[in-house]
Parts: structure tokens; sequence; C-alpha cells
């Protein structure tokens, strides 16, 4: 438990309910465990969010937000040298964070008002692959696809099995196949997708 400085309210209250929900999943995010885990009265979470539809709500745009921001994806020169270079550090030093997403994304199956939030966060983390592939000229927005979904199935097992040496593994190889893709055209890489 983490007791809400003064003046830290909303935001305090936001950091415990992602801890209470990668914790005891989405179910268990409710006014008493959120007021339990910031060391406040659940009157003081009512007070902030108005209904637990609320709560959830901002604490997924909240979580969003802080992960899209801070997931390490882009490079800074072409070759993917640095594509998503501490990927496992991130992930372990962001693990409830992580966990939460995950337990969104399953009870956004359930909850139709949780889809859009879902549906930003995945095409916030597409686009800044895309950006990467862009930035070694491939233009391919479903290559860009299939490259997050594998970076995501690596954090999933990452929080799920504890597997950071093999998701290490996984980017390096990902880097390399990336490299090989773009290698295997004369001149330059493709515009858009490689016809079959």
């Amino acid at each position: 438990m983490t007791q809400v400085a003064y003046g830290q309210g909303e935001s305090a209250l936001l950091d415990a309910a992602i801890r209470v929900a990668s914790r005891d999943g989405l179910r268990g995010l409710t006014y008493r465990a959120v007021a339990a885990e910031a060391g406040v009265t659940h009157g003081l979470v009512a007070y902030h969010f108005g209904s637990r539809a609320v709560l959830i709500r901002k604490t997924a745009l909240r979580a969003v937000s802080d992960s899209v921001d801070a997931v390490p994806l882009e490079s800074d020169a072409p070759g993917y040298e640095r594509f998503a270079e501490g990927l496992a550090a991130f992930t372990a030093r962001d693990e409830v964070t992580q966990v939460f997403l995950f337990e969104l994304a399953l009870e956004a199956r359930r909850d139709a008002s949780l889809l859009p939030v879902m549906e930003e966060a995945y095409e916030a983390y597409r686009a800044r692959v895309r950006s990467e592939l862009l930035n070694n000229g491939i233009d391919d927005p479903d290559l860009a696809h299939l490259v997050f979904a594998a970076l995501d199935g690596l954090v999933f097992q990452q929080v799920t099995l504890g597997t950071v040496r093999e998701t290490r593994g996984g980017v390096d190889r990902l880097r390399a196949l990336l490299r090989a893709y773009s290698a295997r055209f004369d001149s330059g890489p493709p515009a858009g997708p490689t016809p079959r």
C-alpha cells in the first residue's frame, strides 16, 4: 500500500488502480480496493471518479498513455540496430502496467466500451513500429502489424513466464529478420506490401 500524498489526488489513485488491476484483474478494481491500496477512504475514490466505469476508463487511458510514450521502439538511425532495444528491461521495470494492459485487453472482449481504448493503444504502438519501418524505407502497415504482434507476444510471455532472456533474444532475432527483409531488395526496400 502506498499512501497518497497531499496534492497527488487523482494521479496517485490511478497509479493505485493500475496496481490493483494488475494484481487482482479488472473485476477486482473497486473503490474499496483502490482506496485500500492508496491508503485513503473509498469516498475519496468515489469523489474523484464518480462511477466504476469512469475509474476503469481513466485508469486504462492513463496506463495506455504512460506505456505508449515509454516503450522503447524506434531507433535513432536506419538499420534496426537499436529497434526495441531495452524492451525486456522496460517490461521488467514496468511489469505492473504491462500486466494491467493485458488485463484490459481481455476485459475489452467482455465490455465493448473498453474496445476503443485498446484499439487506440494498439494503433499507437503500430504507428511507432511503422515509423521505424519507414525510417528504413519500408511502407508496409501489415508488416508493422506483424512486428508489433511479435513484440506484444514477447512482452506477454515475459510478464507471465519471466522470460527476460528470451525477450532479448527474440528482439535480436526480429532485428535480424528485418535487416534480412530489407537487404533482399536490390534497389532498396519495397514501398508497400511484397507481391505474393
